[in-house]
């Protein structure tokens, strides 16, 4: 009995010093509450929907062909129950709207300028999109955006919301 005492306190020091783990798919998403354009942005308020969730930044080339698909995603889908969400990374909001003048959302943007949402969401790479299930939970993590990556990611919606 003391042994197994002792294995079950390695774990826990294990798990309590090592550093934190890389968001990844099955997890509960993180929370996340910012200033948006508009209103404030939060998670929470679209559980019950599948939620598409991108952090950009006014600099990322792949962020402007990223924009068109999502914005063709949720006027698709939108009825269907599927959300976009875009989180700003740009430490200067006019950089945000001068891209967002040259290539408008048509669903919410969120600002986070110190990126501390991208470092709970553990972002790596940009653009990084997240797919969240209707319970809240990390479904898919994408990184990056190709042309080519859009009809994989159409069809992995698809079958998230159940519709052909």
């Amino acid at each position: 009995m003391p042994m197994r005492l002792l294995t079950l306190a390695c774990a826990v020091a294990a798990a309590v010093a090592s550093p934190a783990r890389a968001l990844e798919a099955g997890l509960p998403a993180p929370e996340l509450v910012l200033p948006g354009l508009k209103d404030t942005v939060n998670l929470a308020q679209f559980k019950g929907k599948v939620v598409y969730l991108d952090f950009w930044a006014s600099w990322c080339g792949p962020c402007r062909q990223s924009f068109p698909f999502m914005n063709q995603l949720q006027a698709k889908y939108g009825q269907q129950g599927l959300q976009v969400v875009a989180v700003n990374l740009d430490a200067n909001r006019a950089d945000a709207l001068s891209f967002l003048t040259e290539v408008p959302a048509q669903f919410p943007i969120a600002l986070d300028p110190k990126g501390e949402t991208a470092r709970r969401f553990d972002v790596k790479a940009m653009p990084s999109s997240l797919i969240v299930g209707r319970d809240g939970k990390v479904l898919i993590v994408h990184k990056g955006f190709r042309t080519e990556d859009r009809q994989a990611l159409e069809q992995q919606i698809q079958a998230l919301l159940g519709t052909p």
